[in-house]
């Protein structure tokens, strides 16, 4: 009986310091061509329309949007996650479709996005769960290349809130500049779109003695390329320097069979999720869960490459072959506590 006793007081002891501990997921995700089946004028999205290549129409369409609720549910695990970035996102009405007329409908996702001036009409967004995160304001950052005004490419989307400690949190949603036409002819595009988000960092810094940062995103270049590693600054030493900038998937690039993005016979981790020092500080009352920021690579996110080996994303699209998967990228995540 005492036994018994002893197990029970040893059980309320030690599970509600469990049970106590919140888990704020944040989960980033390129969702791969999320168009309506709508032909816009002057924005080249012609192939997804039902006369275009593609034959894009309403199923196609709404299967999308339910394949990514359930990836989104599935990432989520307990909860969804708190809050999602996205690109890819053609424009309101598609983000609009996905919280409001998918399986995550019940979910009741507040939105925030941009209106690029991307030639393909793309743009990236961040859905959060305004209970979780109380929205502030948001910017829309334009970017313009100095020996190329002409060029387009994905605004840069920072989106400012309140989280349930009180603290402000503010979140950049990127999608660097693609790698057509070569990755290290292209390169100098994502040094500086990287150049931009770094200046937004270190003024955030500045005008806040505790700033706390999240940048995620596609960012069309790995942890170690220059526009990471060089231009952001964004490290992993094992410190928590609040001025700084972490990479919090250098150790995962590390130790990961997989990364994000399979090009060919190779992966790569292309989509990232970077936090300012303050995040990595155990003693503060929001902070990154050790050792969680990972790839979500669940069983039916993925198919056999029987072209290179192994195992591939599950796509819209094959080609030009319509395969009813989710998208070309995995999602990422990583997890905090508030």
């Amino acid at each position: 009986m005492n036994q018994k006793l002893n197990l029970m007081l040893l059980c309320l002891l030690t599970f509600p310091c469990i049970f106590a501990q919140n888990t704020f997921r944040v989960m980033f995700y390129n969702v791969e061509n999320l168009f309506d089946v709508v032909d816009e004028p002057n924005k080249q999205d012609d192939e997804f329309t039902p006369e275009g290549s593609r034959h894009w129409n309403n199923y196609r369409y709404y299967k999308k949007l339910n394949n990514l609720a359930k990836v989104i549910t599935s990432a989520g695990e307990w909860e969804t996650p708190v809050l999602i970035g996205m690109c890819e996102v053609e424009n309101d009405k598609v983000v609009k479709d996905l919280t409001c007329y998918s399986l995550l409908k019940k979910m009741d996702y507040r939105y925030v996005i941009t209106e690029s001036g991307d030639a393909r009409g793309i743009d990236v967004a961040l859905l959060y769960q305004r209970d979780r995160f109380k929205y502030l304001y948001h910017n829309c950052i334009r970017i313009f290349f100095p020996e190329n005004p002409q060029k387009k490419t994905r605004d840069i989307l920072h989106v400012t809130g309140e989280i349930i400690t009180g603290d402000t949190l503010d979140v950049f949603v990127c999608h660097f500049p693609s790698r057509r036409g070569g990755e290290f002819e292209s390169e100098p595009d994502r040094m500086y779109a990287a150049s931009v988000v770094r200046d937004k960092a270190d003024s955030l810094t500045t005008f806040r003695s505790n700033a706390n940062i999240l940048i995620m995103g596609d960012f069309n270049d790995e942890p170690s390329n220059k526009s990471m590693s060089e231009t952001l600054r964004a490290k992993w030493n094992g410190k928590s320097d609040k001025g700084e900038l972490y990479n919090l998937f250098l150790p995962v690039e590390a130790k990961s069979r997989i990364g994000s993005f399979k090009f060919r016979d190779q992966w790569n981790f292309l989509d990232q999720i970077i936090v300012s020092g303050n995040l990595l500080k155990s003693d503060h009352s929001f902070h990154v869960l050790p050792e969680t920021a990972a790839i979500f690579q669940a069983n039916f996110l993925l198919t056999d490459d029987v072209t290179y080996g192994g195992e591939r994303p599950k796509k819209t699209f094959h080609g030009y072959k319509y395969e009813g998967g989710y998208s070309d990228h995995l999602p990422v995540f990583v997890d905090f506590t508030d």
